[in-house]
Order: C-alpha cells, then sequence, then structure tokens
C-alpha cells in the first residue's frame, strides 16, 4: 500500500500520525509512506527523521491525499481537507463522528472508507486506539482546570490542594472510566477533595480499592449529580459511550446552584459534550463564561503535549496500522468483530450503530 501521512490543520493541534520508527516498519513492510513535509515537527520530529528511516517527504496535502491508499490522521478530517478525500480511500484516524453531522455527512460524500480509532475494540473488548489519549486528557483536566480556578482566569481564586488551615477545593468526575481515574489520581495527588460518579457498581467498587483515601465514589444518577455539582469548585466531564453522543449530564438550570468561578472541564467534547452548555474550544482561546461558570471544552486536550501524546498513540495505533495496510480493508475488518467496530462509513453509508442512532436522516 502507498500510506500517507498529512501534516495536522486542526487548530492548536501539533500531533503526528506516524512516529518515524513506524515509517522504518511500514517500509520493512514493503510499503511506501508518504509523510507531508514538516509533518512531525510539532512532535519533535524534523523530516530528516522520517527520510532516514526510508518514508518520502511531500511538500502538498494534495500530494498526499491522491497519491494514498491508506490515510494515517491524528484528527478527523477539515474543511480544507474534505475537498482532497477520495473515494474508496482508507483513513485511519480519530474520527468522533457522533458530534457532528456535517463531518458525517461530508465523509459520506467523499466515498471513504472512515477506520476510527476511537471505536476499534480489541480482544477484552477493550478501547486500545482510544485509551493513551484518554489517558492524557484525563490526567491533563485536572492540571487545566486548576489554572481556570486562578482568580485571573475567571475561576473562583482556589489553590487545589489547599494549604494549612485551609480546605482543599472539592472536585467531582464524572465517569470513572480511563479519563476518570486518571483525572481522580491527579486530583488526589493535588491534595483536593475527590468524588468519583458512575453507573457501574464493579467499576466504583474497584476504585475504593486503588483509591486514596481523599477519594470518594459515588452512584451516578440525575439526583446525586445535581446536589453534588452545587458544592463542587471542578467538574471534569468523563464519560464515554463509544462511537456514540454523550449524555448532557449537567443542564443549563444546573449551572444557577454552582458556585460563581466553580469550572467545567468537558473531555467529552469530542462526543458532543456532556453539559447541556458546552461548546467547543481551542488551545488558544479554551475557556468562555456562562451563567458564573467557567468551561473549559478544548476539543483536542492532548494536542497541547504533542511529544508525549504522539508517542503515546502511536505506541498504540501502529500494530493495526501495520495489519491493516499488510492485509488489506476486508481481511482486517474479518479478524475479530471488535476489528468490525472500527469502520463507521465505508461508501457512502454509515455502518457503526451509535452513529447512525445519531443521525438518523444520513442512514441508508
Amino acid at each position: 500500500m502507498i500510506i500517507g501521512v498529512p501534516k495536522e490543520v486542526k487548530s492548536d493541534e501539533y500531533r503526528v500520525g506516524l512516529l518515524p520508527v513506524g515509517a522504518k516498519l511500514l517500509v520493512q513492510d514493503g510499503h511506501t509512506v508518504l509523510i507531508e513535509k514538516n509533518a512531525g515537527l510539532g512532535s519533535g520530529y524534523p523530516d530528516e527523521d522520517y527520510l532516514r528511516e526510508g518514508a518520502r517527504v511531500i511538500d502538498s496535502p494534495k500530494d498526499i491525499f491522491g497519491e494514498a491508499d491508506l490515510v494515517v490522521k491524528v484528527k478527523e478530517p477539515q474543511p480544507v481537507e474534505i475537498p482532497l478525500l477520495q473515494d474508496g480511500q482508507i483513513l485511519f484516524t480519530y474520527f468522533h463522528f457522533a458530534s457532528s453531522q456535517t463531518l458525517t455527512e461530508a465523509c459520506l460524500n467523499a466515498g471513504i472508507s472512515a477506520v476510527a480509532y476511537e471505536t476499534l475494540e480489541d480482544a477484552r473488548g477493550q478501547l486500545p486506539l482510544l485509551t493513551p489519549m484518554s489517558e492524557v486528557a484525563g490526567k491533563m483536566s485536572v492540571q487545566e482546570g486548576a489554572r481556570c480556578l486562578e482568580k485571573h482566569r475567571g475561576g473562583r481564586g482556589i489553590l487545589l490542594g489547599g494549604v494549612a488551615g485551609v480546605k482543599p477545593a472539592n472536585v467531582l468526575i464524572l465517569g470513572g472510566g480511563v479519563v476518570g481515574t486518571n483525572a481522580a489520581w491527579v486530583a488526589a495527588g493535588m491534595g483536593a477533595a475527590v468524588i468519583v460518579m458512575d453507573v457501574n457498581l464493579d467499576r466504583l467498587r474497584q476504585l475504593e480499592d486503588i483509591m486514596p483515601a481523599n477519594v470518594t465514589t459515588v452512584f451516578s444518577d440525575p439526583h446525586a449529580i445535581a446536589y453534588h455539582s452545587r458544592y463542587a469548585d471542578l467538574v471534569i466531564g468523563a464519560v464515554l459511550i463509544p462511537g456514540g453522543k454523550a449524555p448532557r449530564l449537567i443542564t443549563h438550570d444546573m449551572l444557577r446552584d454552582m458556585k460563581n468561578g466553580a469550572v467545567l472541564v468537558d473531555v467529552a467534547i469530542d462526543q458532543g459534550g456532556c453539559f447541556e452548555t458546552s461548546r467547543p474550544t481551542t488551545h488558544g482561546e479554551p475557556t468562555y463564561i456562562e451563567e458564573g461558570v467557567v468551561h473549559y471544552c478544548v476539543a483536542n486536550i492532548p494536542g497541547a503535549v504533542s511529544r508525549t501524546s504522539a508517542q503515546a498513540l502511536c505506541h498504540a495505533t501502529l500494530p493495526y496500522c501495520r495489519e491493516l495496510a499488510a492485509e488489506g480493508l476486508d481481511k482486517f475488518l474479518g479478524k475479530s468483530s471488535g476489528y468490525r467496530k472500527s469502520l463507521n462509513l465505508r461508501s457512502g453509508e454509515i455502518t457503526l450503530p451509535g452513529v447512525a442512532k445519531a443521525f438518523p436522516d444520513l442512514s441508508r
């Protein structure tokens, strides 16, 4: 196959879809690797690193998309990239279709085969290509939330861990999965009083066993969320419905009962957001205030720590990329039901139930 790696063009996105070592292994497998000029620079990998491993550096993204059988990216195709997509071309990247009908419709019309990192499952039913970025986003959500609590950023002027004689901040985490667990570890390590909520009692029991004493678990229901959000200084939205739209757990009305200067960090914004008042923001302009509550809704949180994130992502994706390139799409999808779940769109049709449910008018 000809494998193309374009430079990411989403705002403040510095990750790259393939490391130089990945290019080396794919070339050794007998494939041609095309990488756009400076695609790896934001993650600390100059073009020379790729050339040394046998990749070809291409100046134009048009040529990358025009020649590649398989395009390996990090983020969903942006509006400037949509016209470059080729009918029948395989795109291997994060899509998060359920959050955008415009994107879904554009990719359907382009006729691509959309193989999504976020819905591929392994033999254990886990999401191996979403997990590394969820780890990064979970840890960064608390880091960024702590900054947003600073007064000059619109927050309450609270130090997350407090000091002697002054109580710490109250952190509420909605979701006990990978994002929520990593957020809880960081918040607890900083000395905050942490509550993790989830609907899975088994998961809550696991968290009770492994978390430090300043982390409490609470079963998630609408009344409990409404109650605990009133007292929270920082709320992390960490819920996930794989391939589907995130549920809205905090409504507009609930904001009026929250503390003035409290902070919401919506890690689920890629899937539409789990707060009713969420709308996507960027690293350049990460926050806005509504009803006195600071909202941080950056849609590519891990992009800010691009070298760490690119390494973590590519370590996870490379084995699957090699399989996909070696065997072709049909054989790849035929290997397991988990692999089949990675296919979201093909030949102008929606193939993933979660996306079809989000946009019934686009289902054929």
